[in-house]
């Protein structure tokens, strides 16, 4: 891993005429897609407002490699950062770090969120981080070429499989050699723990540690589900996206070479833009059923705002997670980052749905997204997550054939990791 404390950088800094009692504070912001400059945005508008000054910090898009660097800063009582973006996994992991934000925002507008993402950043009866906006993962379809080799989205991966195939090769011979069926996120990194259980859930295959602390990794289903994927690897998919992120996967599709991507809601606005060379030509749909039996799935993703209580301001810190988690400042992302948002009524917004179809004929992937194991293995759930993904990575490049093995090493290592072989 690179030096990970290279990752932050301050990357703006928002000035508005010096007032009475005005203070600075920092906010990390997030990097992927139109993220930081709608965070930008929103900041400045509260800046105006208030009468006070936000320094904007950027970070790595690699999410494991972002809480190193926030672990270090928090565990060294650093004030240096204000307001952190914290992903849905975290709260659990960073949580003892943020003041409680239940004194700052009313019940009311609480209340507007979803439940179980409130629910999800409690902590010991404290809310440490309030919902900024939610994810789930969705397959992004081109909807022209579907359309000119008389395919149709597909239901399950097998089907995805032969359709991608098909297109792929049929663009190769009209010339696009680099045309490939299908891009997602198998870097060994947080958003591969992220599409691997997508595959392995989608199959019936569990969520690597159960609700009731049993490691449940070691099953047939789950080993089906990650033989299917390796065999991606170089018919469908290019051995490349075995280094993608989301921003990787991204430029493929976007630049008309891929049939299907996996990848989060932000994408869609990204891809529709005027400059976007399938701008009008993109589908999207629930992620693939693992065979006539399984179901479509989205791992639960999304990201919250939390106060550091190393913060010398941290009622002015409050102030501002408030005001970019308000139904206003979700309504404005949603409309022109495609970032979903966390407060249910803006799903029957007319706006929105204008600017993102899909938010509400995929309602219910949002609302019923599988969660990462991050609530049962608490302040380990890191370590838990760099061996599933890292296993993963080994089969998917090339170790199918030990998968069975592979995968029961992983289960003995994470009931080691538990207590008597479950956590």
């Amino acid at each position: 891993m690179r030096h990970v404390l290279m990752a932050i950088s301050v990357a703006a800094t928002l000035v508005v005429p010096t007032v009475a009692a005005a203070e600075t504070v920092a906010i990390s912001c997030g990097t992927v897609g139109k993220e930081f400059e709608l965070c930008k945005q929103g900041a400045e508008a509260w800046a105006k407002k208030s009468g006070h000054e936000v320094k904007l910090v950027s970070g790595s898009t690699d999410a494991s490699e972002q809480l190193t660097v926030f672990q270090q800063q928090l565990s060294a009582g650093s004030p240096d950062i204000d307001v952190f973006r914290v992903d849905a996994v975290w709260p659990g992991i960073l949580g003892e770090h943020f003041i409680d934000l239940k004194p700052y925002i009313p019940d009311d507008v609480v209340k507007q969120h979803f439940p179980a993402i409130v629910e999800n950043n409690m902590v010991n009866g404290k809310l440490v981080a309030m919902p900024f906006f939610t994810d789930a993962g969705v397959l992004y379809y081109r909807k022209d070429l579907l359309e000119k080799y008389k395919q149709k989205p597909p239901t399950t991966w097998q089907e995805l499989a032969t359709t991608a195939k098909l297109v792929q090769d049929a663009e190769r011979k009209g010339g696009n050699d680099k045309m490939v069926g299908f891009v997602f996120q198998a870097k060994a990194a947080e958003a591969l723990t992220c599409n691997a259980l997508e595959w392995i859930d989608s199959f019936g295959g569990g969520a690597i540690v159960g609700k009731d602390g049993k490691v449940t990794i070691d099953n047939p289903k789950a080993v089906e589900a990650l033989k299917t994927a390796a065999s991606w690897i170089g018919t469908i998919a290019p051995q490349g996206v075995l280094n993608y992120e989301e921003e990787g996967a991204r430029g493929v599709f976007q630049s008309g070479n891929s049939v299907f991507m996996r990848n989060w809601p932000y994408a869609w606005a990204l891809a529709n833009s005027p400059d976007s060379p399938i701008n009008g030509k993109v589908g999207v749909v629930a992620l693939p059923k693992g065979g006539a039996d399984g179901k479509s799935t989205g791992a639960l993703g999304g990201w919250n705002l939390s106060v550091s209580k190393y913060s010398k301001h941290p009622e002015i810190a409050a102030d501002l997670v408030k005001y970019l988690t308000s139904i206003e400042e979700q309504k404005r992302r949603a409309i022109l980052g495609s970032f979903n948002p966390t407060i249910v009524s803006l799903y029957k917004d007319a706006d929105v749905l204008k600017a993102n179809p899909f938010f509400g004929t995929l309602l219910d992937t949002f609302t019923n997204a599988v969660a990462r194991p991050a609530k049962v293995t608490g302040a380990k759930y890191s370590r838990v997550s760099a061996d599933f993904r890292n296993t993963v990575h080994s089969i998917l490049s090339g170790g199918a054939a030990q998968a069975d093995a592979k995968v029961k090493d992983l289960q003995k290592k994470l009931e080691r990791m538990g207590k008597n072989g479950k956590w």
